[in-house]
């Protein structure tokens, strides 16, 4: 009787320990996730057993693996999920700093560019700090009308002007699209991925006169130019890099290559002229062209250019 009731006991007992213990892993484990400081996590589990202190040690590097690069202000270094970016050119920013520190001479205030030459913007959106969506857009509508003031024909009594107008415009549309991967837990982060774009314009000229086509103006003019237009389609992937100097805000770099299909459609123009009886029309079509490119970068593309400095501004 009293050996099965010291047995109940003991069992009872080793029960309690191993619940004890599993108990105290768990709670460690919790604090390690919620805890902001990892050297507190540390403290609790080396209250444990040398087994159990293994084990949680063990969590304790991964933790530490994962964690954020954060200042000491708990500010958050590198990006996050939900992060917006924009990129901008860096060259007026460093060409300011560089006269302050080798220059004597006047130094103007830095502005924000844009990083293409075809005044694209760049933006990103993090789906995570390893993963963003690259987005690239440009919008542009454009016209412009300019009169001149010329003599009236036959030249009456008194004298007096008539408007030549002549107006332009132009669309220019282009729009991309990708992903990209980061990698690198310090400051200095490298990135990889793959883009594809499309790009569409188109221009023309009209022109209207002051003075009809006669027996006294017998001249051949233009009335109107229209330009094909222009498609664009381009795939491409990239490599690059940048450095974190302050939390969220980045200098680097990036070169791509791929390949480049560009169309232009068959353009008019359309002129008048005096046949000596009546006024006549003509219309002559411009053409047309086909272009394609497997190559890196150039300056021309709708993604951007290559290689330039790019400063990169998260938010």
């Amino acid at each position: 009787m009293k050996i099965r009731i010291l047995f109940v006991l003991t069992l009872s007992l080793l029960c309690s320990i191993v619940y004890a213990q599993d108990t105290i892993y768990s709670v460690v484990k919790s604090e390690a996730i919620n805890a902001a400081g990892k050297s507190q996590y540390y403290k609790v589990a080396t209250r444990d057993s040398v087994g159990n202190k293994r084990i949680v040690s063990e969590f304790a590097v991964t933790h530490l693996q994962k964690s954020k690069l954060v200042t000491k202000k708990g500010e958050a270094i590198l990006p996050e999920s939900g992060d917006w970016a924009i990129s901008i050119d860096a060259s007026p920013i460093l060409r300011y700093v560089g006269n302050l520190v080798g220059s004597s001479g006047t130094n103007s205030a830095p502005v924000f560019n844009f990083l293409s030459g075809n005044q694209t913007i760049l933006g990103k959106y993090y789906v995570d700090s390893e993963k963003a969506y690259r987005l690239g857009a440009l919008l542009g509508f454009a016209s412009n009308t300019s009169v001149s003031k010329v003599l009236y024909i036959p030249t009456p009594e008194p004298i007096y002007y008539v408007d030549d107008v002549s107006t332009t415009s132009n669309t220019n549309i282009g729009l991309t699209f990708g992903m990209e991967w980061r990698k690198g837990k310090t400051r200095l982060q490298g990135f990889y991925g793959a883009e594809a774009g499309l790009a569409v314009s188109s221009s023309s000229t009209s022109k209207t006169y002051g003075n009809n086509l006669s027996s006294y103006n017998p001249w051949s003019r233009l009335v109107e130019n229209k330009s094909g237009t222009s498609f664009g389609l381009g795939f491409r992937g990239f490599i690059g890099a940048e450095y974190f100097l302050f939390p969220k805000i980045a200098i680097g770099g990036e070169f791509g290559w791929g390949l480049m299909l560009s169309t232009v459609g068959e353009g008019t123009s359309t002129s008048q002229y005096w046949d000596g009886t009546v006024v006549k029309t003509t219309i002559h079509p411009t053409g047309g062209s086909t272009s394609f490119g497997f190559d890196s970068d150039n300056l021309s593309s709708i993604f951007g250019p290559a290689g330039t400095l790019r400063l990169t501004l998260h938010f």
